[in-house]
């Protein structure tokens, strides 16, 4: 009984506010943990284990996890697209945002928290962009990485980088901001 509780795939319902739910059948995700959504995707590979939570900060937004990838108790959070190819690791308490959330300039984010109180939000002078993460990267714990960059294939991200800049393929980075330690071997 316990290992039928355990293995069994939740209810879809709770996703019903996204334009697109491509989720394989053999994919596992907690649908409780998309908050947001109206008008938003999500897709999900085969094989894939999703854990963590997403946040569609508006309508638009897209996530995208390809096969046999695991995102474990993390924070994706999407304006504009997240996406992760097949075969990725992303670790625990790691977060991944795609857009600064307010604008830099003090005039035009003044009135951010009591727009967000009343149910609105300005997206006009917030800057957002995609984040990429390719096939067969490894996303150590306690990961942050901002908007606009991609992590190449292969590449691994150590435990508790910022990365700020692309990280090229099988490449090992570690620090704040993520800097190359090592190339990897992609035969290995």
């Amino acid at each position: 009984m316990l290992k039928r509780l355990l293995t069994r795939r939740p209810p879809l319902w709770s996703l019903t506010g996204l334009r697109s739910r491509a989720i394989h059948p053999s994919a596992r995700i907690r649908p409780w943990q998309v908050a947001g959504g109206r008008g938003c995707d999500l897709a999900i590979g085969q094989h894939s284990l999703f854990g963590g939570r997403i946040s569609y900060d508006r309508p638009g937004g897209a996530v995208s996890i390809g096969a046999r990838s695991q995102v474990g108790g993390s924070l994706l959070v999407c304006a504009d697209r997240i996406t992760i190819g097949d075969d990725v690791l992303i670790s625990w308490d790691c977060t991944l945002d795609d857009h600064d959330s307010h604008s830099l300039d003090w005039s035009k984010r003044r009135g951010d928290h009591m727009d967000w109180m009343a149910g609105r939000k300005d997206w006009t002078h917030v800057a957002t962009s995609p984040i990429t993460i390719a096939d067969k990267a490894w996303i150590g714990v306690g990961v942050l990485i901002l908007k606009g960059v991609s992590i190449g294939e292969g590449a691994v991200v150590a435990a508790g980088s910022v990365v700020t800049r692309d990280v090229p393929p099988w490449t090992l980075v570690a620090g704040n901001p993520a800097r190359r330690i090592r190339d990897l071997d992609p035969a290995a």
